[in-house]
């Protein structure tokens, strides 16, 4: 299964944060699915460690992709459709990262 990591569900998976679900932890573990993060999770990241409001995930041009690839994950970027397709979702979703997580994982059929 292809599953597109949440920015909230890659920091707690890579943190060992006990408010990750049990269903997305054995989600996450199993070596049998494809895991990918977005590019935007990596911005919604750097924003929030500029605004201070994540000091917990360390230096993130080192912590991200060393805890990638010990995690066999791989970099989902941001393409124009992807943009583009988040004009026509419902207003669920209202946060602008999340709003592209979800055009992503629509269109390249992730969980």
């Amino acid at each position: 299964m292809r599953v597109l990591l949440d920015t909230l569900t890659f920091l707690w998976w890579i943190t060992d944060n006990p408010r990750l679900a049990t269903s997305a932890r054995a989600v996450v573990s199993d070596p049998g699915n494809e895991l990918f993060l977005s590019a935007a999770s990596g911005w919604e990241m750097a924003i929030k460690v500029w605004l201070g409001r994540l000091q917990e995930a360390g230096d993130l041009t080192r912590v991200i992709p060393a805890q990638m690839a010990s995690n066999h994950s791989q970099v989902l970027p941001v393409q124009l459709g992807h943009a583009l397709t988040v004009h026509g979702l419902p207003d669920i979703h209202r946060d602008p990262f999340d709003r592209v997580l979800v055009s992503q994982s629509q269109l390249r059929r992730c969980l």
